[in-house]
C-alpha cells in the first residue's frame, strides 16, 4: 500500500467523524453578541421602556457621576481610563441603552391567573411590534417563559404561542427575536423544546428554522448528570441548531446547590465551576455564554449607589477577564457600570492586541510569537470592541492596519 493509498484508506474512515465535527462544532456564528440582557417583569413591560431605561440611567448618572472623574471615584474605576471611556459611555446610552431585553414571565412575572398572563403575553407582544415598527426597541429582545417541568410546562407553551402568534400577526418577527427556556434539567427538555418550535413554525406560518432559543442554566442536573456526563453538553446538540445561548442562572443554581443566600454570587466558587462546564460544553459550537447576574442595585443613598456600581463593575470585568462577553442586568442604575467596565476592557486591551495583529499579518517584528489560534482570539477582542462601540473602526485601521472585514476573516467569523 502506497502513502497516498494509506491516506485514502484513513479519508473514508474518518469520513463521518469529519462531517460529524463540522456540523457539530461549526464555530464562530457570525453575529454580534449582545453585552447585556437586561430582564424586567411583562407586569412592568411596555413599548417606551428602552427610552425609560435610558432616562433612568442618565439620570442617576447625572446624579452620582456627572463627570469622568466622580464616576470613577464612585465605581472603583481608574480616573485615568474614564477620562477617556466616559464620553463613549454617556453616548451608549443615549444611542442604544439596552442591547438585548427579554420579557419575563417566569420567575419575575410569578404565578397568576391564566386569563391574566394569557392577557399579558398579547399585550406584550402587542408593544414589541409598536416599539420595533417606531424604531424604539432594543436590537434583540423576546420573553422567557415558564420552565418545562410539569408544573409550568402548559402555561409556558400556551404564553409562548400567543405572543409568538401575535408578534407574527402584527410583523413584529424580526432577526433579533429571542426565546429563553429557563430550568433546564435534561437533554429532553430542551428536544421538546425543538418540537414547539417546529409547531409554531408551521402553526404561525413562520419558515422552517425560524426559531431558536437560549437555554438557561439554572440547576445542577444542567452541569452533572446521573451518569455522571455533562448534561449541557449534550443541550446543545439536541438544539438541532436551534440554541443559541447558554445563560447562567447565578440565584437558582447556588441556592439549587445549598449555598446561603448571603454568599450566592457569580464569583462563588460554585458558580465558577458551573461556567467553567458550559464554556468547555459550548467551545466551537458557535452557542453563546452568558454570566448571570447581581441582585446588589445601585440605589438609594449616595453610598448605596457607590456600592452597588462598584459591585458591577467590578463583577462585569471579572466575567470579561473570564471569557463571558455578556451578562444580565436588572436595573437602569446598573447600565453605566455595564458599558463603563466593558469599554475600559477593551480599551485597556486594544493596544497590544492591535499592535499584535499587525505583525501577525506581517507588517512589523514583535516579542510575541503568535499563532493562528491566538490570531484568532486577538482579532475576535478587537472586533468585540468595535462593535460595543469601545473602539473606533478608524483606530483599528490606524493601529492594526486591518478593516472590520479583515478583523471578521481573522476571527473566522462565519456569514450569519
Amino acid at each position: 500500500m502506497s502513502l497516498d493509498d494509506l491516506a485514502d484508506h484513513i479519508d473514508r474512515q474518518l469520513a463521518d467523524a469529519d462531517l460529524a465535527l463540522a456540523r457539530r462544532y461549526p464555530g464562530d456564528r457570525g453575529v454580534r453578541q449582545p453585552l447585556h440582557t437586561v430582564y424586567v417583569p411583562a407586569s412592568s413591560y411596555a413599548a417606551g421602556l428602552v427610552a425609560e431605561w435610558r432616562d433612568r440611567a442618565l439620570a442617576v448618572l447625572d446624579e452620582h457621576g456627572p463627570d469622568a472623574g466622580s464616576f470613577a471615584r464612585a465605581a472603583g474605576l481608574s480616573e485615568e481610563v474614564m477620562a477617556e471611556v466616559y464620553p463613549r459611555m454617556r453616548a451608549k446610552l443615549e444611542r442604544e441603552p439596552i442591547e438585548d431585553l427579554r420579557i419575563d414571565f417566569e420567575d419575575g412575572y410569578g404565578t397568576r391567573p391564566d386569563d391574566e398572563e394569557d392577557a399579558a403575553a398579547v399585550s406584550a407582544a402587542v408593544a414589541l411590534a409598536d416599539s420595533i415598527s417606531a424604531g424604539q426597541a432594543a436590537p434583540s429582545h423576546g420573553i422567557r417563559f415558564k420552565s418545562f417541568e410539569a408544573p409550568t410546562r402548559r402555561r409556558g407553551l400556551r404564553t409562548l404561542d400567543l405572543f409568538i402568534g401575535e408578534l407574527a400577526r402584527r410583523g413584529g418577527l424580526g432577526d433579533g427575536l429571542v426565546l429563553t427556556l429557563p430550568k433546564v434539567t435534561s437533554v429532553d427538555q430542551v428536544s421538546a423544546m425543538v418540537t414547539a418550535c417546529e409547531w409554531l413554525e408551521s402553526t404561525h406560518g413562520l419558515a422552517t428554522g425560524r426559531l431558536g432559543f437560549e437555554v438557561q442554566v439554572e440547576t445542577p442536573q444542567a452541569i452533572l448528570g446521573a451518569d455522571g456526563t455533562a448534561p449541557v453538553a449534550r443541550m446543545i446538540h439536541a438544539g438541532a441548531g436551534r440554541v443559541t445561548g447558554l445563560h447562567y442562572g447565578t440565584y437558582d443554581y447556588s441556592a439549587s446547590m445549598g449555598i446561603a443566600a448571603e454568599y450566592q454570587s457569580m464569583e462563588h466558587p460554585v458558580a465558577d465551576h458551573a461556567k467553567a462546564v458550559m464554556q468547555v460544553a459550548a467551545a466551537g459550537t458557535g452557542v453563546m455564554l452568558s454570566d448571570g447576574s447581581t441582585n446588589v442595585l445601585p440605589v438609594g443613598d449616595a453610598a448605596a449607589v457607590r456600592r452597588g456600581w462598584a459591585l458591577h463593575a467590578r463583577l462585569v470585568r471579572r466575567s470579561l477577564e473570564r471569557g463571558f462577553y455578556h451578562g444580565w442586568d436588572l436595573h437602569p442604575a446598573q447600565l453605566p457600570t455595564r458599558y463603563a467596565a466593558t469599554f475600559a476592557f477593551y480599551r485597556d486591551g486594544f493596544e497590544s492586541a492591535a499592535a499584535r495583529l499587525r505583525d501577525y499579518v506581517g507588517q512589523g517584528d514583535s516579542s510575541y510569537l503568535d499563532e493562528p489560534a491566538t490570531a484568532v482570539a486577538l482579532a475576535g477582542f478587537v472586533l468585540r470592541g468595535v462593535e460595543c462601540g469601545a473602539v473606533d473602526d478608524a483606530e483599528v485601521s490606524e493601529k492594526a492596519g486591518l478593516d472590520r472585514a479583515a478583523l471578521a476573516r481573522l476571527a473566522r467569523r462565519r456569514r450569519p
